[in-house]
C-alpha cells in the first residue's frame, strides 16, 4: 500500500496567501518609490536633459572664473579651464553609458551605480558621503550667492540707501527654497529648472558683455595676485579648486537620465547623451567668454564674483544679479533634491517612517533652514569654492566614473581607454589632495577680520 501523498499547497491556501503577502509588499513598496522625488516617471526628452544639465553646471562657478584665471595665470588657468571641459565631458558620457548597462536596470542614483561597483555596503560608504558633501555645499554656497546677489542689487538701484546685512538677504533668499522645496520631485521642478537654465546663459552673457564695454582697466595687472611665494602657490591650488567647482554636475546626471524615457530599441542614453552634448556647448559659450574676457579686463583685481567688479550700466548689473539670484533658487533645487531622496527613503524604508505630507514638510524645512544657517555663519564665496571644489567635487566628477569604469567594463590593459582612465584618476586624486589647502587658506584668511552675522 503506497503511502499518502499530502496535498498540494494550493489546496490549503498556504501558496495563495504568500502570493498575496508578496503581492502586498510589491504594491506597498511600488508605491513607496513612486513617493520619494527620484520617481519611476520616465516620460522626459532629450531637451530636459540639456536644461537640467545646464542649470546644474552653470551656476556660482561661472562667476569665480576670472578671479580663478587670476590665481592661475594667462596660460596654465586657460590649459585648466579647456582641460577640465574636456575630461568632465569625458567622466559624463561614462556615466550615461553606465545608466543602463546592466539589461533590465537602471542605476537611478549615484550611489546605486557605486553599489554595483564596489559592492552594497562599500558602495555606499564610498559615494554618499562624497555625493552628500557635493550636494550640501551647494546648497551652501548657492545660499551665500543669493544673498550676495540680491544684496548687489539693492544697493545698485538704491545706491543712497541704509546698508542692509548680507545675513537677512539671504534669509530673504532662503524663504524661496522653503516654498519651493516642497516640489514633490524631479518632474515637478522642471519649470524652474528651464528658468534657471535661461537666467544662466542671460547672466554669463552680461558678465562678459559688460566687462568688454568697461574696457581694459588703468594699471591692469596679469601677475599673481599674491607678493609672496606662499601666497601664490596657495592662491594656485585654491584656484585649482575654483575651476573643479565650475564643473560639478555629475552628481546628479544619474537622476536626470532617469527622467528620460527608455525602451530596448531605444535606450535612455541616446537622448540623454544628446541633451548633454547640447548642454556642453552652452557651457563654453558661458564659461570661456566669463573667464577670458573677465581676466583680461580687470586683471588680478578681479572679485571673486565677477559682477561685484561691475559698477556700470546700474540698471544692467542690477538686472543681472537678479538673474543670478532666479538662477541659484533653481540650480538649489536640482541639487536639493536627490538629498531630499536620501533622507526620505532612509525614513521611510530604513526606519518605517509613513510616507506623508508631515514628514516630508518637517524634513524638508530642517535641509533648507540648516543650509540657511550654515550660509550665514560662513559666508566666505570664494574660499568656500576652492575649499569644497577639490574635496568633494574632484573625486565625483573627475575620476570616481573612472574608477567604477574600469572595474564594471573592464578595459584591456594597457589600451587607449584603460590609459585615459588611469590618467584622469590621477588628476582627480591631485585635485582632490592640493585644492582644498588653497580654498581653506583663503577662508582663514577671509575670517581673520569677519565677525559673525555681521
Amino acid at each position: 500500500m503506497g503511502t499518502q501523498q499530502p496535498p498540494p499547497p494550493d489546496y490549503n491556501g498556504e501558496n495563495m496567501n504568500n502570493n498575496n503577502t508578496l503581492d502586498e509588499k510589491s504594491a506597498k513598496q511600488k508605491a513607496i518609490d513612486d513617493w520619494l522625488p527620484i520617481n519611476s516617471s520616465r516620460s522626459r526628452k532629450w531637451w530636459f536633459s540639456a536644461f537640467h544639465n545646464v542649470t546644474a553646471m552653470v551656476g556660482a562657478g561661472v562667476l569665480s572664473l576670472p578671479y580663478a584665471l587670476s590665481e592661475l595665470g594667462w596660460g596654465p588657468g586657460v590649459f585648466i579651464l579647456v582641460f577640465s571641459w574636456i575630461i568632465t565631458l569625458y567622466t559624463l558620457w561614462q556615466m550615461v553609458e553606465m545608466h543602463e548597462m546592466v539589461p533590465g536596470k537602471r542605476f537611478d542614483r549615484y550611489h546605486e551605480l557605486g553599489q554595483y561597483a564596489f559592492g552594497e555596503k562599500l558602495g555606499l560608504y564610498i559615494v554618499v558621503p562624497q555625493q552628500l558633501i557635493v550636494e550640501v555645499s551647494l546648497c551652501i554656497v548657492y545660499m551665500v550667492t543669493g544673498g550676495q546677489s540680491l544684496k548687489k542689487f539693492h544697493d545698485t538701484v538704491c545706491s543712497s540707501c541704509k546698508s542692509i546685512k548680507l545675513t537677512y538677504f539671504i534669509m530673504i533668499f532662503a524663504t524661496a527654497e522653503f516654498v519651493l522645496s516642497h516640489l514633490p520631485n524631479f518632474d515637478s521642478i522642471s519649470g524652474v529648472s528651464l528658468a534657471a537654465a535661461v537666467m544662466s546663459i542671460s547672466y554669463s552673457t552680461i558678465a562678459w558683455s559688460a566687462s568688454l564695454a568697461k574696457g581694459v582697466q588703468e594699471d591692469v595687472q596679469y601677475g599673481y595676485k599674491a607678493t609672496t611665494t606662499p601666497g601664490t602657490v596657495f592662491g594656485f591650488l585654491s584656484g585649482l579648486g575654483d575651476v573643479a567647482f565650475a564643473y560639478s554636475g555629475h552628481n546628479v546626471v544619474l537622476e536626470i537620465q532617469a527622467t528620460i524615457q527608455s525602451t530596448p530599441e531605444r535606450p535612455s542614453k541616446g537622448p540623454m547623451w544628446k541633451g548633454v552634448v547640447v548642454a556642453y556647448i552652452i557651457i563654453a559659450l558661458c564659461y570661456f567668454p566669463v573667464a577670458l574676457i573677465g581676466y583680461w579686463m580687470f586683471g588680478n583685481s578681479v572679485k571673486d564674483n565677477i559682477l561685484i567688479s561691475l559698477e556700470k550700466p546700474a540698471w544692467l548689473i542690477a538686472m543681472a544679479n537678479m538673474f543670478v539670484v532666479v538662477h541659484v533658487i533653481g540650480s538649489y533645487q536640482v541639487y536639493a533634491m536627490p538629498v531630499f531622496d536620501m533622507m526620505e527613503t532612509l525614513l521611510v524604508k530604513k526606519l518605517e517612517f509613513n510616507p506623508t505630507r508631515t514628514l516630508r514638510f518637517i524634513v524638508r524645512n530642517a535641509y533648507v533652514a540648516f543650509t540657511m544657517f550654515i550660509g550665514i555663519t560662513f559666508p566666505f564665496f570664494g574660499g568656500l569654492l576652492g575649499f569644497f571644489g577639490g574635496l568633494a567635487y574632484a573625486p565625483t566628477t573627475y575620476y570616481l566614473p573612472c574608477v567604477i569604469w574600469l572595474i564594471v567594463m573592464k578595459p584591456r590593459r594597457y589600451s587607449l581607454s584603460w590609459w585615459i582612465n588611469w590618467f584622469c584618476i590621477v588628476i582627480g586624486v591631485l585635485l582632490m589632495v592640493l585644492a582644498p589647502i588653497g580654498g581653506m587658506r583663503q577662508i582663514i584668511i577671509q575670517a581673520k577680520d569677519y565677525k559673525f552675522y555681521s
